[in-house]
């Protein structure tokens, strides 16, 4: 499920300036417009993806996007010592321009990364020389000195490629099946070949790439000698005839999509030798309709580690597997408690000396423990969670991470001593939200910080958190694209309510400059899901910004169910999706409704994915609360969404029924009296359009009058070169409508 939110998407993106960055910003206020929040430069600074250490921690890597075109990304690389920037590979000259498969554009849609052009994603060989790069559907081999040599060129695309552990090989998935290159020679490698129809090697299912978190289906011994291989057959999911309406035709696609009830696909796992041979079967277990959560080597590369999750995500397995047999036995289990499920996390690492750093919410918390011959002792407690693990060094016994033990609002960098249980230290300054990515001992770190009134900056820092140097300071000042909209902009402010049963929930609000005795339309921005905040101090982006410009208040509030606030906090959506969240954000426009500078009438609220679902459960609960709703993308009925995700949450619907149909849109579609725009693309493969369709049908056939604003072409994220500025226009003329001051 999307965790669709207009600030958010910017509050983990770096940013990169291309320009000199002294001076200070323009004094006289400059109104931001809608198409330059969407144009180039992006106005955050250039905003890198996938920044890593080189092996040898000499550079710092980066995909940076153009400042003529923030949605083209190349390789570039920082020397550490030096500071130098130097562009690796340009992907204009060195693309053909080809056209993606569609399995590798439906990859791109599960990485939230559809819209991207150029190179999205690249490999360091382990011994830091050279950089495997994948560019329209080929292989690269880029060198640090700027030279590149093609490793594929084929109609069919290479997907998931990496460099093995020792960097003898690299392989990839091509039309099904596990190829591996052999890089001395060039000699390719069919390590399978019986993936066709209905069959897949290599490759993650829909559900592992959406719901999972788990992106490949192969993984590498640490020595390069074998390979664990997953196989999956998706001959028992139901096809779903999809239309993917364009501007000039329709593609009908059969997708295979499992909905909430119906078959999941069928998964084996194999571990092999790099040319396919010595081919052993993994024994999973006796239970066939089970997930394949993660797969992993020790560092000796003698056992291989397999989180086996069960249909109803209420127990976790992990499995330790001979690899040279393939049996297997379950080395311990995660299992919930009453009315609720089981998180996925890869906030854990497997030690050289046999013991494993495991992530937990066992205490009601996300919270870090060590597994070490049978035995468990808590690593960090408290009333706060653990977000993940950036580095272990085992021989200073220091675990670093992320999470929230400084307050909900804000993530850190802590770190933790394997032999002093509970002693957590903070590396990171208060009053930001920080990432990270380092080396496997977080020696050296890539620190990503943001906050209300500063976009993303990048830095480089020792193990204790101090800078070592700016990979971009990205200061708003000189010729930075921000500059000239500075002092026009407006800081977060935060607070807080309860809910119903006395729960704390936080909000943020942005404000125009307020006038004694007026009152101003509020923009109520929700989401509401599950596995998503809402509520920060990082950066909230231009459109955040633009909107106040326009004379708008913005609201978030994150409700119960909420991610980052502990098990019981997110628990309330147990088999009740669309009551709590509800009956939580109306609550927040009670009490927008008390504020003396907030026109009570002129409330809209306004969501996306499981945000437009709020949207309509909203409407449809509340008549009158707001003076209009826009729906993007919603979810109207849970079982057309699928197994993992909905399953999580709502329970099997063919034993849960009741629940669902207590959850879904459709039923009281015609309860819908206030001012509605409805909106999704008519390629959406995640949230189907089929969900919007139905409600359509459900209105009109009782003539409930609603606006609709369908994208040909455009997927769950509907966005691009004039499509974002079309969208937004749409809605804030919908809201011109429906909003005037005087509105009756």
């Amino acid at each position: 499920m999307w965790k669709w939110t207009l600030g958010a998407a910017l509050m983990f993106s770096a940013a990169l300036g291309s320009g000199a960055m002294a001076g200070e910003a323009p004094d006289a206020p400059m109104d931001l417009t809608l198409e330059r929040v969407f144009a180039s430069p992006d106005l955050a600074g250039v905003a890198p993806r996938a920044l890593k250490l080189s092996p040898d921690g000499k550079f710092v890597t980066l995909l940076r996007n153009r400042p003529d075109d923030n949605q083209r990304y190349d390789l570039w690389a920082m020397d550490t010592a030096t500071g130098e920037w130097r562009m690796l590979v340009d992907s204009l000259k060195l693309g053909t321009g080809a056209e993606l498969s569609e399995a590798e554009k439906m990859q791109r849609e599960r990485a939230r990364i559809g819209g991207s052009k150029g190179i999205v994603a690249y490999d360091w060989a382990p011994d830091g020389k050279s950089i495997l790069v994948p560019l329209d559907g080929d292989l690269y081999l880029a060198t640090l000195d700027g030279q590149v040599r093609r490793l594929t060129a084929t109609e069919g695309g290479e997907l998931n490629p990496v460099i093995s552990p020792r960097g003898g090989y690299a392989s990839f998935v091509r039309d099904q099946n596990l190829v591996v290159l052999d890089l001395a020679s060039g000699k390719e490698i069919k390590a399978t070949t019986e993936g066709k129809g209905t069959v897949y090697f290599g490759e993650a299912e829909f559900v592992a790439q959406e719901e999972m978190g788990r992106r490949t289906g192969y993984w590498w011994s640490p020595d390069d000698r074998r390979i664990a291989v997953q196989r999956f057959d998706e001959a028992p999911v139901g096809i779903v005839s999809r239309a993917a309406i364009g501007a000039e035709g329709t593609k009908v696609y059969d997708q295979r999509y499992p909905k909430a009830g119906t078959a999941n696909v069928l998964v084996d796992l194999y571990v092999m030798n790099p040319d396919g041979s010595g081919r052993v079967k993994v024994d999973l277990g006796t239970e066939t309709d089970i997930y394949l959560a993660r797969v992993d080597w020790t560092p000796d590369g003698k056992t291989l580690l397999v989180q086996r999750q069960n249909r109803a995500q209420t127990v976790l397995d992990m499995l330790a597997v001979d690899p040279a047999t393939g049996n297997s036995r379950v080395l311990f289990s995660e299992r919930v408690k009453e009315k609720s499920w089981i998180n996925l996390s890869d906030a854990y690492r497997p030690l050289k000396d046999g013991s494993l750093i495991w992530w937990s919410e066992r205490d009601g918390h996300g919270h870090l423990y060590r597994f070490k011959a049978g035995k468990w002792t808590q690593l960090t407690k408290g009333d706060w969670e653990v977000a993940d693990i950036v580095g272990v060094d085992e021989e200073k016994g220091r675990i670093t991470f992320t999470g929230n033990s400084d307050g909900v609002l804000e993530r850190h960098l802590y770190t933790v001593n394997l032999n002093k249980p509970g002693a957590v230290t903070r590396i990171t300054e208060p009053g930001w939200w920080h990432g990270a990515s380092g080396d496997d001992s977080a020696e050296r770190i890539i620190v990503t910080r943001s906050k209300s009134e500063q976009p993303a900056q990048v830095m480089l820092t020792d193990a204790a958190g101090k800078r070592l140097a700016w990979v971009n300071e990205n200061k708003v000042a000189g010729d930075h694209p921000y500059a000239p909209y500075l002092a026009s902009h407006r800081a977060k402010q935060f607070g807080t309510i309860k809910a119903a049963d006395g729960t704390v929930l936080h909000w943020e609000m942005v404000t125009p400059k307020l006038e004694p005795g007026k009152k101003y339309p509020v923009f109520f921005h929700h989401y509401g899901g599950p596995h998503s905040q809402q509520v920060s101090k990082a950066w909230g982006g231009a459109l955040q910004q633009y909107l106040v410009d326009r004379g708008y208040i913005w609201f978030v509030l994150d409700n119960r169910g909420a991610a980052n606030r502990g098990k019981a906090f997110e628990d309330h959506l147990y088999r009740a999706m669309g009551s709590v969240e509800v009956a939580d954000q109306l609550a927040g426009a009670a009490y927008l409704k008390t504020l003396d500078f907030v026109d009570a009438d002129r409330i809209a609220t306004y969501g996306w994915s499981y945000g437009g679902y709020m949207t309509l459960k909203m409407l449809q609960a509340a008549p009158g609360a707001f003076a209009a709703g826009i729906s993007g993308a919603p979810v109207s009925k849970w079982e057309l969404y699928d197994t993992h995700y909905t399953e999580r949450y709502m329970g099997d619907p063919r034993q849960v029924q009741a629940a669902y149909d207590k959850a879904n849109t459709v039923a009281d579609a015609t309860k819908i009296a206030d001012p509605l725009l409805l909106i999704h693309g008519m390629a959406d493969d995640n949230v189907v359009l089929e969900h919007s369709t139905v409600m359509m049908a459900k209105m009109q056939g009782a003539a409930v009058p609603f606006e609709t604003m369908l994208y040909p072409g455009q997927t769950h994220r509907v966005a691009g070169p004039g499509i974002s500025v079309h969208l937004w226009t749409t809605i804030l003329n919908f809201l011109d409508r429906h909003m005037q001051e005087d509105k009756p």
